[in-house]
């Protein structure tokens, strides 16, 4: 079997090979979780976190505030950077709970980051170029909480992440230019094997796939992709 397919896998021979054996040790271990720890193995496989990350590494370099580390640098500055640089943003406002918020308070960074997106693109010039998809997790939902964007294409994923990398494939592809991407149903496909190989890639990558951050996620997808072209 080619290394390229399964070099997570550490037994690789000097021909590049990897052994059936070391493939069915692999698969083991991932099944043996399973069994022993259900909320481990989710957190690590089933996780639909990453999905839109996926997708568009597949088809470009993502950008995220999440990248931001440096703690002596002010945050907003950064983002706006991020914002400047950008011509394509995505921007989910469905995570505005107040459920598990000590202070029954919504976290509002990612409407927050959506509005300064489009200020960006009313005021800044040649940011009149900027487009973004907007999505929540139902139909108008957005009406409640920030109902002036009313009037704009939101996509609703109704918290289906097979549904969220539909809309974000979508909308990739209808960018000016853009050559041909596969349809929803492949990248998913795709995504669902990532995360099931994801444990074993860490590993080898000694990363502990529990604690990964979000640069680490972006290599290890990097990787991943170019060994499945």
């Amino acid at each position: 079997m080619p290394a390229t397919k399964y070099r997570p896998i550490r037994d690789i021979r000097r021909n590049g090979t990897v052994s059936k054996t070391a493939i069915r040790e692999a698969v083991r271990k991932i099944a043996e979780l399973k069994r022993t720890d259900p909320k481990r193995y989710k957190a690590r496989i089933r996780s639909g976190s990453g999905k839109d990350v996926f997708l568009v590494v597949k088809h470009g370099v993502p950008r995220c505030t999440l990248e931001l580390t440096d703690a002596a640098e002010v945050r907003i500055q950064n983002i706006y950077r991020l914002i400047a640089e950008c011509n394509h943003s995505i921007h989910d406002i469905s995570r505005t709970e107040v459920h598990d918020q000590p202070y029954q308070l919504p976290r509002f960074n990612m409407p927050l980051e959506l509005g300064i997106f489009l200020g960006a693109k009313r005021f800044g010039g040649p940011s009149s170029r900027k487009r973004c998809l907007i999505m929540d997790r139902a139909p108008y939902r957005y009406k409640r909480f920030i109902s002036d964007i009313g009037g704009r294409d939101i996509k609703a994923h109704d918290r289906s992440p097979a549904k969220a990398i539909r809309h974000v494939r979508d909308w990739l592809q209808s960018a000016p230019g853009k050559t041909a991407i596969p349809g929803g149903k492949k990248i998913w496909k795709d995504y669902q094997q990532f995360r099931r190989e994801l444990p074993v890639i860490a590993e080898e990558a000694q990363l502990d796939p529990s604690q990964l951050t979000l640069l680490d996620y972006l290599q290890l997808v990097i990787n991943w992709l170019k060994e499945h072209r």
